[in-house]
């Protein structure tokens, strides 16, 4: 059964990974004036995330829908969803109104908590994937076997 929900959570976050990659692609200019929005990152970092980070999420949702490297792509995904739900919250804290850029220039929700929930969401999805995802059980009583 946790077999099943795994692999449904797998395939649901990598979709989204997906689609928020792909979406980004082609807009980096948007996309670094949504980060800039924020006001959490020096000036020079700006650009460079821009262009990576539309690539890297498309890369951790190809792992997660064919899955491959599922526990890495599923700390990775769990670390950037925390990641944003942590920058969304700071935005709505010191009242910045923003848009978060999470589906590339067509997306216009702005920072609120709602939007901090849904990735918190998908922080625990990543988390789930990635501690009962098949073969991580198996891996741990290997560990564990060895070690007695």
């Amino acid at each position: 059964m946790i077999d099943r929900v795994v692999l449904l959570l797998r395939i649901a976050l990598g979709l989204v990974f997906l689609a928020a990659g792909a979406l980004k692609i082609g807009h980096a200019d948007v996309f670094a004036s949504q980060i800039a929005g924020f006001q959490l990152l020096p000036h020079p970092f700006i650009a460079p995330l821009a262009l990576l980070l539309p690539f890297l999420e498309l890369m951790v949702g190809v792992y997660l829908v064919l899955g491959l490297f599922t526990r890495f792509a599923a700390w990775f995904a769990a670390l950037e969803m925390a990641l944003f739900a942590g920058a969304i919250a700071s935005a709505v804290v010191r009242g910045i109104s923003t848009s978060c850029g999470c589906f590339g220039p067509s997306d216009h929700s702005t920072t609120s908590w709602p939007e901090v929930g849904r990735d918190v969401g998908f922080t625990l999805m990543g988390v789930i994937i990635a501690c009962w995802a098949p073969g991580a059980l198996a891996l741990d009583r290997r560990m564990e076997a060895e070690n007695e």
